[in-house]
């Protein structure tokens, strides 16, 4: 879908000529593709309900709504929503769903979760318990796929959902699953900037040295797969032009793929404060667990609720034999 390039255009050079063309393509592709199962957990609210519909409209994914269902078509009824030919997993409570739903996706019904109109913590709190069976070696991780008008490319922002003050240990698992997942979508070698303030190595500021370490974990092959530069400034690390001006020398400044943030905080800033500034649209997965995770929220409109769907799919569907892990 999308290929690695030599060429690269400067954010400053203006937008694409569709202003989110890269989330309609991976759309598109996804919808080709045989549905597949997904479980949409607790989905006891008009925008879950009606997002499961369209995506079964499309031919995105099969959707099985696990929740209670009384008031799963006391909704469905209110807002005039039709469930005919959709399957339903009754459960008495949110918190059974998100276990009914690891179940399932444990026995292998699901390829798929979808985010219903429980809480986050609820459902990552099922996947990750240890009892779970959905936890692999590695961390699980959140990324916002972003698809941003001034940017020639899509553009991964990590963590910033999931892992509040990460590790530096952390870091390489949310860098490494952002990277395994650009592979899926036909990136061979991803870029990856890891962003501090500065871009030089500061001793008081953490975030540099983690930067710096991660930087030569991909030189020794204790992240693999991508060409990995920090501390970069976000200016640098998106802008050929603002890399040049300060004279940095590297293979990822300028042309990110990976935008590997210091915390939760400054990641979440960073992506609402572009699809709030720059018009851009972000679909957000969860990677780690032995399936994808789809986290979405009232205020994302249903074409990103879709998007991310569309990129679940893929991350079900491509990985290899073994799981991405």
């Amino acid at each position: 879908m999308h290929s690695s390039s030599s060429e690269h255009v400067d954010p400053s050079a203006g937008a694409k000529s569709s202003r989110h063309s890269n989330h309609e393509a991976f759309v598109a592709e996804a919808c080709k593709a045989a549905p597949i199962v997904a479980g949409i957990v607790h989905p006891c609210s008009e925008f879950a309900l009606q997002g499961a519909i369209e995506m079964r409209n499309m031919n995105l994914l099969e959707p099985l709504l696990i929740g209670p269902e009384a008031k799963i078509r006391s909704v469905a009824e209110a807002a005039g929503i039709s469930l005919a030919g959709i399957k339903i997993e009754s459960t008495p409570h949110s918190h059974a769903a998100a276990a009914r739903a690891v179940e399932l996706a444990l026995a292998g019904d699901l390829e798929i979760l979808i985010k219903g109109s429980l809480q986050t913590a609820e459902l990552l709190s099922a996947v990750t318990r240890k009892s779970s069976g959905l936890r692999t070696e590695r961390r699980i991780s959140h990324i916002y796929m972003i698809d941003v008008p001034a940017y020639d490319k899509p553009l991964i922002v990590t963590d910033a959902a999931v892992n509040i003050q990460p590790t530096l240990d952390h870091k390489r698992d949310i860098c490494q699953n952002a990277i395994d997942f650009l592979h899926l979508l036909g990136v061979e070698q991803p870029k990856v900037a890891v962003l501090a303030a500065v871009e030089t190595v500061n001793a008081s500021m953490p975030a540099t040295l983690d930067a710096a370490a991660l930087t030569v974990m991909a030189t020794r092959k204790q992240i693999t797969g991508a060409l990995v530069d920090g501390p970069l400034a976000f200016d640098n690390a998106i802008s050929l032009k603002a890399a040049a001006v300060k004279g940095i020398s590297s293979p990822v400044a300028g042309q990110a793929d990976v935008l590997l943030t210091p915390d939760l905080e400054a990641g979440n800033i960073l992506a609402k404060q572009l699809i709030h500034f720059a018009e851009a649209r972000a679909a957000g997965l969860v990677l780690g667990a032995r399936v994808p995770i789809v986290l979405t929220s009232r205020s994302d409109p249903l074409s990103t609720r879709i998007t991310s769907a569309a990129l679940a799919k893929f991350a079900a569907t491509r990985r290899k034999p073994q799981g991405m892990q």
